[in-house]
């Protein structure tokens, strides 16, 4: 498979503080990669690095083998943040709608667009609330129906399930799989386990470093442990949080 994103050698300090340390991996357009870790070890830093909201302390990052430039990348790919950067007092429809102006999404394609990605996310019925009247779920929910508005080629996802409940994680999920299956790539950060379960291939941060990045089953394979959560026991790690 062809590689869309890698990262060689990265590092990100704030003075003292090292975040990441030499990092290495890539990722492969079409599949679903997760980076999983304990809070604190670097799993947003490295997202915003990979789309070019910070800018890496040693290292560098290609997409599509050329050198990341962000102003390049963003017409091609969906970004969610662990916040949700909403207009609290728009419907979600105008937030959709501004959205999709900047997007530059043609008014033909907008009602229609609009309404097949407030489907996936379960929202359709809320589409002309205020979202100040939203629950913290249905914000995130939102969010992810932003991210997926332009129909990106690669979606950047921070814990995009936060808060929502397990029945409709599950229908998300199977959404991802049916954007994987028409070529999407997709990172996405968790920390629940049976998400990290549902990916092609995780890299496990802890620390700042990059302790293993593989299917799940050849992970657990190689740590000789039966479950995610194990191997970074194992590695002299914490419980991640559930």
């Amino acid at each position: 498979m062809e590689k869309i994103i890698q990262l060689s050698n990265l590092s990100k300090f704030f003075k003292t503080q090292d975040v990441l340390k030499d990092v290495s991996l890539e990722i492969e357009q079409g599949e679903i990669y997760g980076l999983l870790g304990p809070s604190g070890s670097g799993k947003t830093t490295l997202i915003k690095l990979m789309i070019g909201l910070e800018l890496p302390s040693n290292g560098s990052v290609t997409f599509k083998g050329s050198k990341l430039k962000a102003k390049n990348l963003y017409p091609s790919i969906g970004y969610m943040a662990q916040s949700d950067a909403l207009y609290g007092e728009l419907t979600a429809r105008e937030n959709l709608s501004f959205t999709a102006s900047l997007y530059g999404l043609k008014k033909g394609q907008r009602k229609q667009q609009i309404e097949n990605v407030m489907e996936m996310v379960d929202l359709l019925p809320h589409l002309d609330k205020p979202v100040h009247h939203f629950s913290g779920g249905m914000k995130r929910r939102l969010s992810l129906a932003i991210a997926l508005l332009h129909d990106p080629e690669v979606l950047f996802l921070d814990e995009p399930t936060v808060g929502i409940d397990p029945v409709l994680r599950k229908e998300i999920w199977e959404g991802f799989r049916k954007l994987k299956e028409d070529g999407r790539t997709i990172i996405i950060t968790t920390h629940v386990m049976d998400e990290a379960e549902r990916c092609d291939r995780l890299g496990l941060l802890q620390h700042g470093e990059i302790i293993s990045s593989d299917t799940p089953a050849a992970i657990k394979s190689r740590f000789g442990v039966s479950s995610i959560e194990d191997v970074f026991l194992k590695n002299g790690g914490v419980p991640l949080e559930n």
